[in-house]
């Protein structure tokens, strides 16, 4: 299980470092600033359910509530 989460997390940092035009590097380093990926850590068991263009919304919704700009 804990394979498959780490996989979805780097499949999901990959998409939204896409969506935003940003290196995975860049991508990773901004939803760790803005607590995203502990967020998603947490939930993996529902939000792994949801599309990868859902959960991109969700993480920049998320982001920009702790103060993002993306």
């Amino acid at each position: 299980m804990a394979s498959d989460k780490a996989q979805y997390i780097v499949a999901l940092i990959a998409e939204f470092a896409e969506h935003y035009k940003l290196t995975t590097i860049e991508a990773a380093k901004y939803l760790s600033q803005y607590k995203a990926l502990e967020l998603y850590d947490r939930q993996y068991g529902y939000l792994h359910t949801q599309s990868f263009a859902s959960n991109v919304r969700d993480l920049s919704a998320y982001c920009r509530r702790m103060g993002g700009t993306l």
